[in-house]
């Protein structure tokens, strides 16, 4: 089938920068998709890659959606090489919205409260426990240990005790830093939910003889950033927590297809995205944890990132078509 295509680039700034161990990050580079089939019905999709964490880059993005001038078709939605990861998403997320006839129950989630890194989180956290959040998610491996350290116990000894922390290192500790975390959580384990990727990207071995050494569940993201990231470490043996961030992820399809075949525990988390793409992973959330029968089904989803992205609503740009609010 052929589908008419539209695509837009857009740019979206922080209120409060993200702060990572790969730096600062700023603004939030987007493409906005839009089909349109033959009976005239519109799916909408969103492509946001982030380079530094294993997907394409929004050049590459844009350069693939420049090849297809104002049409589409169903066989080159389904083969976009694996290579462009965040394309897949985005391409198969519109046709998946073009095609979808019923609602999903959204109040089957509960969902994580990203913090800031470093003392601002101390000055956050009351806001998004007001709002509702129980589960709070905080970077280190930001500042000097001793410093984040110090902090930790702060925030631990402010949060009340129905709260689960989640602490994340993005790869950035060496494996004395992971330790003397790891130790440091055993002490308070019951506020603690996992401390994830505190080595990098390729240290998979060093992980798993962390996790078999320490009863803090130690979680992927960065090892995980893909499906063939996922099904290698899979078959490597781990069978801790994977982080799956499907706007970057790769086939929402060949994803659902894993996660019935194979029981993990999951945490589906957000790349920054607009309304668009955050619709598509948390449906994609909520199907992949309908076929699980793993405990996954009880961990929040880490899409609380509200005190990232402007809260005020947003409309496409006009050339794009119809009215649609992105951000919400």
């Amino acid at each position: 089938m052929n589908y008419q295509l539209s695509f837009h680039p857009i740019e979206q700034k922080f209120i409060h920068p993200v702060v990572t161990r790969y730096g600062i990050w700023e603004i939030r580079e987007s493409i906005i998709l839009r089909l349109v089939d033959g009976l005239g019905r519109i799916g909408w999709g969103e492509i946001s890659p982030i380079s530094w964490f294993g997907s394409e880059t929004l050049e590459q993005a844009l350069d693939f959606c420049q090849q297809f001038p104002g049409e589409i078709t169903t066989k080159q939605i389904l083969t976009v090489p694996d290579k462009l990861p965040a394309c897949q998403f985005g391409f198969e997320s519109a046709l998946t919205d073009l095609e979808q006839n019923t609602e999903l129950d959204y109040t089957s989630l509960s969902y994580s409260g990203l913090l800031s890194a470093g003392v601002q989180a101390l000055h956050q956290w009351k806001n998004l426990w007001n709002q509702g959040y129980r589960t709070f998610k905080w970077k280190i491996g930001v500042d000097a240990i001793a410093r984040e350290l110090e902090i930790f116990h702060s925030l631990i000894n402010e949060l009340p005790d129905s709260v689960k922390l989640r602490l994340d290192a993005n790869g950035g500790l060496t494996r004395e830093q992971a330790e003397t975390w790891l130790k440091t959580c055993e002490e308070i384990s019951d506020k603690i939910e996992f401390l994830e990727q505190p080595l990098g990207k390729w240290e998979l071995k060093q992980m798993m003889e962390l996790s078999r050494s320490y009863s803090t569940t130690i979680a992927l993201d960065e090892s995980v950033a893909t499906l063939k990231d996922l099904e290698d470490c899979f078959q490597k043996g781990w069978r801790g927590v994977f982080v799956i961030k499907p706007g970057i992820f790769g086939s929402p399809y060949r994803l659902k297809e894993f996660c019935q075949s194979h029981e993990i525990d999951t945490v589906f988390s957000s790349v920054f995205e607009t309304a668009i793409g955050r619709k598509a992973a948390l449906e994609l959330a909520i199907k992949a944890n309908a076929i699980s029968k793993h405990q996954s089904r009880q961990r929040a989803v880490g899409f609380g990132i509200n005190l990232f992205l402007t809260p005020h609503k947003t409309l496409l740009p006009t050339n794009l078509g119809n009215d649609l609010f992105l951000f919400s």
